[in-house]
């Protein structure tokens, strides 16, 4: 069910927020120099419902780059052009975008899925090409016509009324990954599609339109929804529109599950690995070499190795994992069985299974430490090596089940004599 925003402000709300902003405050004054530069789409929208906009998206009519380059000296950024699609973004030097330019625009797509043929074009025909309506609002910057609003037709309605709606019928054939941001706008807005745009949603999958995109294109996407606070929303809304399914066969999207799962993730846990691992989890139990079709598919998608590793180690881990959780019964049989899972895997099994063992490693034991290391047994003549960690891990295996008096004397000593 959709929410209704009875407290939808002007869009001129968004340039109370531009003067908050470091970023906001250098748009305004590039303003004064270049004319012709429209603040658009999430800013906008997110403004008008009283939220902090997370980005800001400027349309520009008329060359961007001169404006992108002297936004990045103001701001002390670094500015990344694409001189083929009319677009720069300006980042900081963390790399975190801050504002993104791109000329107003036409585009063409030469077939379903590809990247668009772009070319200059009226400011109103740039927001008839966005993705969904209330995208397509804009509001003025420079001084001569500040505050001036332009939209598509019901942009302003669905706003109000909580309602995601395409701008035309060939929208999600067009560009296939807008079939996942209506999930994630769904899911970040608590916006329901409207009633066309969701049967065109529904024809776009059942025609195949997802494959038509590249694999890393998707796999940004999913990424994106995964990362939404309300991530969880996200990928219910991806199973219901049949998203899920149409990026694997296998996915699958349990809600009690993953709830459950988040409930034990630690801080220092992913929250986005885990909930892609659980539904995922069934691709690792396929037959043959142990999560070789996992794999396949986070490479597909472009993951980076360290999230694909993590994600299969999570996964293939889990099944094993909730039965060792299960039978172990002291700490030191705990730590045996969840020490080399990552953290998203301990809290996977414990949703699976009785969650006490995993809680109890996940909120505890895994932050218990010996007061000696390595040097201390090295200077006791013990051998560089492997046996090094043997008695460090005996040790600690003690210090867990309550077997050892506390301080560094009796460490050593059982290190010593394991």
């Amino acid at each position: 069910m959709a929410d209704t925003h009875p407290a939808v402000r002007d869009p001129t709300a968004a340039l109370e927020q531009l003067g908050a902003d470091e970023a906001g405050r250098a748009l305004l004054a590039a303003a004064q120099r270049d004319p012709g530069l429209w603040l658009v789409g999430g800013a906008v929208r997110d403004a008008m419902l009283g939220r902090r906009g997370r980005e800001l998206d400027v349309a520009v009519e008329g060359d961007p780059l001169p404006t992108a380059r002297a936004l990045a000296r103001d701001l002390g950024g670094r500015v990344t052009e694409h001189p083929t699609f009319g677009t720069a973004s300006i980042s900081d030097p963390d790399g975190r975008v801050r504002v993104d330019l791109a000329r107003t625009r036409r585009e063409r797509y030469a077939r379903p899925g590809a990247l668009p043929d772009v070319e200059p074009a009226p400011l109103v025909v740039d927001l008839g090409r966005r993705d969904f309506t209330i995208n397509a609002i804009a509001v003025a910057l420079d001084p001569a016509r500040r505050g001036e609003a332009r939209s598509v037709a019901h942009a302003l309605d669905d706003l109000l009324e909580g309602r995601l709606r395409v701008l035309h019928d060939a929208s999600f054939v067009d560009d296939p990954t807008r079939l996942l941001r209506l999930a994630r706008y769904g899911a970040r807005l608590g916006f329901d599609p409207e009633e066309h745009t969701r049967l065109l949603a529904g024809r776009a999958i059942a025609g195949g339109a997802l494959d038509t995109v590249t694999g890393p294109r998707l796999g940004a996407e999913l990424r994106l929804a995964l990362a939404e606070p309300r991530a969880t929303a996200a990928l219910a809304e991806l199973a219901r529109l049949g998203v899920l399914a149409a990026l694997h066969p296998r996915l699958r999207y349990d809600e009690e599950l993953c709830e459950r799962a988040l409930a034990l993730l630690p801080a220092d846990g992913r929250r986005d690995l885990l909930l892609l691992a659980a539904i995922a989890l069934p691709l690792s139990l396929s037959a043959g070499e142990p999560a070789a079709e996992l794999r396949a598919w986070l490479d597909r998608l472009g993951f980076e190795a360290g999230d694909r590793e993590r994600v299969l180690a999570a996964a293939q881990a889990t099944p094993g994992l909730v039965d060792a959780l299960a039978r172990a019964g002291r700490p030191s049989e705990l730590r045996a069985a969840a020490a080399s899972v990552p953290l998203e895997g301990v809290a996977l099994a414990g949703a699976l299974g009785p969650a006490g063992g995993a809680r109890r490693w996940l909120d505890d034991l895994r932050h218990v430490r010996l007061e000696i290391d390595g040097h201390d047994l090295l200077a006791a003549g013990i051998a560089e090596g492997p046996d090094i960690g043997r008695r460090l891990s005996a040790a600690l295996d003690l210090r867990l089940d309550g077997a050892l008096p506390p301080g560094r004397e009796a460490e050593l000593e059982a290190a010593l004599g394991a």
